[in-house]
């Protein structure tokens, strides 16, 4: 966890002082002023363990592979609540002592912008939530896949480096180009990154912030069926030997 928060950090400082250098050099950056673009920084940063973007590969991709997923049928556990449940476990433990205070290190270094009423930080605790639980069921959906290839870890390093662009992690969804944003919000990476930040900072309020949340619960519903018609599918493929 130290370690984690010390990368944070450290990659906190080259990203804020770019964005910090460009929103001082353009006259308008994507709405963007240096209070709003520090917070923008510093909450995807804290957040980006919770969502586990950069993070190892879920158990569950070993465990197709090697065939141990059998036993994870045979437990009177939903696999796929089971999972989820875990990992909404691991991603509180990464907030609490890596998360905040990657955000109060970037406060008192380069300083951010944040609500100062209680609801913004009420719904992002919700879109939080669902943010982390999107992030999981993608990746579990993803790890699924291993039913039918022999190695995912090409896929799933192409589901990093679509995700992390996509989800607004390099630079704001906001800034990209009109085409490239309606692609991205074709999909469900901006629910993950971009949505939890902007409820967060305060940059959308209201009814927008409202849509926000609505729209990260129906891509965790589209998603967590997809996940479990995979699951299904994958179960009646699934072959051991010697069982």
């Amino acid at each position: 966890m130290l370690a984690g928060l010390f990368t944070n950090c450290v990659f906190g400082l080259v990203r804020a002082a770019v964005m910090l250098a460009a929103v001082r050099a353009a006259g308008d950056f994507g709405g963007y002023d240096e209070g709003s673009i520090g917070a923008y920084v510093w909450l995807s940063q804290a957040l980006l363990g919770a969502t586990q973007f950069m993070g190892p590969p879920l158990e569950l991709v070993d465990r197709v592979k090697n065939g141990d997923i059998a036993i994870d049928f045979l437990r009177p556990i939903d696999i796929q609540l089971g999972y989820l449940s875990a990992d909404l476990g691991r991603a509180a433990c990464t907030l609490i002592p890596r998360g905040i205070p990657s955000v109060v290190f970037g406060y008192l270094t380069f300083g951010l912008e944040l609500p100062n009423t209680a609801s913004p930080y009420l719904l992002g605790a919700l879109a939080l939530l669902l943010a982390v639980a999107l992030s999981f069921l993608s990746l579990f959906a993803v790890g699924l896949i291993g039913f039918w290839v022999v190695e995912t870890r090409g896929i799933r390093v192409l589901y990093q480096i679509c995700g992390t662009f996509l989800a607004g992690l390099f630079v704001p969804v906001h800034m990209f180009p009109d085409w490239l944003r309606a692609l991205a919000h074709a999909t469900p990476f901006p629910s993950i990154l971009q949505a939890p930040i902007d409820v967060l900072s305060g940059r959308v309020l209201g009814l927008d912030a409202l849509t926000i949340v609505a729209t990260q619960a129906i891509w965790v519903v589209l998603i967590g069926i997809a996940g479990r018609m995979l699951l299904a599918a994958g179960r009646r493929r699934l072959e051991v030997q010697g069982g």
